[in-house]
């Protein structure tokens, strides 16, 4: 039975536990009509409704109603200001700038720090402009010399004018990405198969770094090309074993280069001190001879005007000079016969001979020679004169 039928709660108590009390005056929870009521009372008093109310209205009547619907406007208001106020402020980090648009066209670029602008009529792009970005593109490509090689490579970038990134291409990254497979399809259509597969590889990523910026300069994509890294380009899969063997027969050859450098780098310095050594020697012969010569021209001329004074004398000490030269360079002893008959000998120092024949001695010089030879004959000349001067007396 409810608490409320007749004769179903005889003490008068609420369903709480609470005696009922006609006067109002109850205990047990709240009435939710008043706690409303008092809560509409103090916004009204807040924002000005209660000036509206009847003195002496208790009830639902046309102040009342107003002023309720002012506050809870008023409510709204607070909590949508807070809500804008929310989101028109905003922080831009270090590493990041924004552009804001007013009305849809630029209105400034924003740097780091505390910011705010108005939404809806003021919009905002915030980007990273510090952060290097990369992404991979790889693909087959047809090179100079007719043959397709598959070549992949990174490219490496970063945003340098965000007013252009956001404002002068829509999608900015996607036109770097096709800009970029037009770049590498031109360089690697005008390079044969070999240098794109052994090492013609950094030349390559600088003429596509520099034809894919001047792309984004002339696309104004606000991006700045910071490298491009080919990586290891490779044959088709149906032709790998052959392209294989012609690079290790390249690896061969190169290394055959390098051994054949190595062996000339050893052997033409030292020919060009053998060469350098005898021009030295030539240079000091010839210095030598040039030297002698004058020597024995000089002393010929002396000779002569000695010889005019005391001819006899002059020939005696001729002889007697050449005699002594041409014994001390001969490793043979004429012993004469005497006046009794005996014969001459000839006497042979064997021992002086390979004592001579070991040690290294200075050649004698075509100069010494000649001048030797002179001697001899002046010599020769001299005895036969003394000959002939004996049987005529």
């Amino acid at each position: 039975m409810a608490w409320n039928e007749p004769g179903g709660n005889s003490n008068n108590q609420d369903p709480w536990g609470g005696k009922r009390r006609n006067n109002g005056d109850r205990k047990g929870p709240p009435d939710l009509d008043e706690a409303f009521r008092k809560l509409q009372e103090s916004l009204n008093g807040l924002f000005g409704g209660g000036k509206k109310r009847g003195s002496g209205d208790d009830g639902g009547g046309p102040g009342k109603g107003s002023g309720g619907f002012g506050g809870l406007l008023g409510i709204g208001l607070v909590v949508l200001a807070a809500v804008w106020l929310y989101s028109a402020v905003y922080v831009v980090d270090e590493q990041e700038q924004a552009v804001v648009l007013r009305f849809g066209k630029y209105y400034e670029t924003v740097g780091p720090g505390l910011n705010i602008y108005f939404p809806p009529i003021d919009k905002k792009y915030m980007e990273n402009v510090t952060r290097e970005r990369a992404y991979t593109k790889q693909g087959q490509m047809l090179t100079e010399d007719e043959n397709i090689v598959e070549v992949p490579l990174t490219v490496q970038y970063k945003i340098s004018n965000l007013q252009d990134f956001v404002l002068s291409v829509d999608q900015p990254e996607i036109s770097l990405q096709h800009a970029t497979d037009s770049a590498l399809r031109h360089v690697v259509g005008s390079t044969a198969m070999d240098q794109v597969l052994t090492e013609g590889r950094e030349l390559m990523a600088s003429e596509i770094k520099e034809r894919l910026q001047r792309f984004m300069d002339t696309y104004r994509t606000g991006i700045t090309v910071t490298q491009v890294n080919v990586q290891s380009a490779a044959a088709p899969r149906e032709v790998q074993e052959a392209f294989d063997d012609v690079i290790r027969a390249r690896e061969d050859e190169q290394r055959s280069r390098n051994q054949a450098e190595t062996y000339a780098n050893g052997v033409v310095p030292e020919a060009r001190g053998q060469a350098q050594r005898i021009l030295e020697d030539a240079n000091g012969y010839r210095d030598e001879t040039v030297s002698r010569a004058k020597g024995e021209a000089d002393r010929f001329t002396k000779l002569v005007a000695e010889y005019r004074k005391a001819p006899e004398v002059t020939r005696q000490r001729l002889y007697l000079d050449t005699m002594q030269e041409v014994f001390s360079n001969t490793s043979k002893v004429l012993v004469t016969g005497n006046k009794n008959g005996q014969s001459n000998l000839l006497y042979l120092p064997l021992d002086k001979m390979i004592d001579s024949s070991r040690s290294t001695s200075t050649p004698v010089t075509s100069a010494a020679a000649t001048s030797n030879e002179a001697n001899a004959r002046a010599a020769v000349d001299l005895q036969q004169q003394q000959a002939r001067t004996r049987e005529t007396r």
